[in-house]
């Protein structure tokens, strides 16, 4: 690792080590944010542009540090703006922010771990290279598994940064609006798990299942009818 590389290592741990070790997770808890909604909307219904650009930059810099905040910044979005807005928003930085994310990843630690691994990540890469863009589609529908493993984890794989960016978008778009219109009942909400239905989750599930069915599918027939 270059000595660049290591500085910037040495930053982000610092970072995240000072976001959880000053407590600033509690700030993005469900209890903490229904406390201070009233304050939020009104703020927001004061200074609208300047909300956004806030809400924009603490959600694209938490998110490409890989600090697990994107849930409670997005029910957060749902609680102060409408919901189209919201969903346009989250939509937006979101994304931004997986895409730093990602390429933190590669940077800093894909070389390393590509050059070590090699011959254990030969069959992922040939996997991902072939059914990279579905395999993220799928997974990007599962909110189950956290965002910010999918962005640092896909940074050290050889996918395309601008596939990973355009799926990751039409991928998240599904959870995003439900977790925005969620935020919208902030004040009604038990807990997450009142979110995240057996039955929403199964659906998302099948929904990103689907492309890598269908795919393997057309793969299967196409293989038969050459071997005719």
């Amino acid at each position: 690792m270059k000595p660049p590389q290591i500085i910037l290592v040495l930053v982000v741990v610092s970072v995240v080590v000072l976001f959880f070790a000053l407590d600033i997770s509690d700030y993005f808890s469900l209890a903490y944010l229904q406390e201070q909604r009233a304050k939020l909307v009104e703020f927001y219904s004061e200074n609208p542009v300047v909300t956004i650009l806030l809400f924009a930059l603490v959600y694209i810099g938490l998110t490409s540090l890989s600090i697990p905040s994107a849930t409670g910044l997005t029910l957060l979005a749902g609680a102060i703006f409408d919901l189209v807005t919201g969903v346009i928003v989250v939509s937006i930085v979101s994304t931004v922010g997986a895409g730093l994310a990602f390429l933190l990843a590669r940077y800093l630690f894909r070389d390393v771990v590509q050059n070590k691994f090699a011959t254990q990540l030969g069959p992922i890469n040939d996997g991902i290279d072939r059914d990279g863009i579905f395999y993220l589609f799928a997974i990007r529908l599962v909110p189950t598994i956290p965002y910010f493993v999918v962005n640092a984890a896909m940074g050290l794989t050889t996918i395309k940064f601008w596939s990973f960016v355009w799926v990751s978008q039409i991928g998240m778009l599904a959870t995003t609006i439900v977790f925005v219109n969620a935020g919208s009942q902030l004040g009604q909400l038990e807990s997450l798990s009142g979110i995240l239905s057996p039955t929403l989750i199964v659906a998302l599930v099948l929904l990103g299942i689907f492309p890598l069915v269908a795919k393997w599918t057309v793969s299967y027939l196409r293989s038969r009818r050459q071997r005719a």
